[in-house]
């Protein structure tokens, strides 16, 4: 595999869950929650610098979260993009690419992000595809990272892509959905989460 190079991450986990009733952040797959997973992964590719960002049940959540950098989010109510504002205005300046995932894909391997890695070449950005979207994990050069500090709202990662072709690692597993009760009662009876 190719040497990784000089990366920032971020780890988006400020959502409310409010269709789940109940933070899926703290779901766990053999103990370890799943935030506690996304930045175990994310610190795995070795970032030169590591945020996570946090909003709803922050206070709940942050204990969860040592060693790293917490980025809070007072209007995570409003949406992704928001924290994908925050995280950018965090990381202006900065020229590296940015690792961005996210909390509720308990399908996400070290592998898969190891795949992101080797197909990035600085000249487009690449990102994962499932079923018919693109989205994260991604890894975006610094370029599309700063115009991310402009999103408004519940406007996610697609809005980054408009006008351009990133390329794509396929892995249509990270489409699962942890956002209601029947969605975890499934991820649990595949095996993917705790029961």
């Amino acid at each position: 595999m190719r040497a990784r190079g000089e990366h920032d991450a971020v780890v988006l986990a400020a959502g409310g869950s409010s269709r789940l009733g109940r933070p899926k952040q703290l779901l766990t797959i053999g103990g370890e929650t799943l935030l506690q997973r996304a930045v175990r992964l994310a610190k795995g590719t070795c970032p030169t610098r590591l945020l996570v960002v946090l909003g709803a049940h922050a206070e709940q959540l942050a204990p969860l979260v040592t060693g790293t950098p917490i980025l809070f989010n007072p209007t995570w109510e409003e949406g992704m993009g928001t924290s994908l504002r925050r995280a950018a205005t965090a990381l202006a300046g900065r020229p590296y690419p940015v690792l961005i995932t996210v909390v509720d894909q308990p399908c996400l391997t070290q592998e898969h992000l190891d795949k992101l890695f080797v197909c990035y070449d600085g000249s487009c950005d690449v990102v994962s595809a499932y079923g018919d979207a693109m989205g994260p994990p991604a890894l975006v050069r610094p370029e599309t990272m700063a115009t991310a500090s402009t999103l408004q709202g519940d406007t996610g990662f697609r809005r980054l892509w408009v006008g351009a072709h990133p390329a794509a690692v396929r892995k249509d597993a990270l489409a699962r959905d942890l956002d209601t009760p029947e969605d975890v009662a499934e991820a649990i009876a595949a095996g993917l989460l705790d029961g």
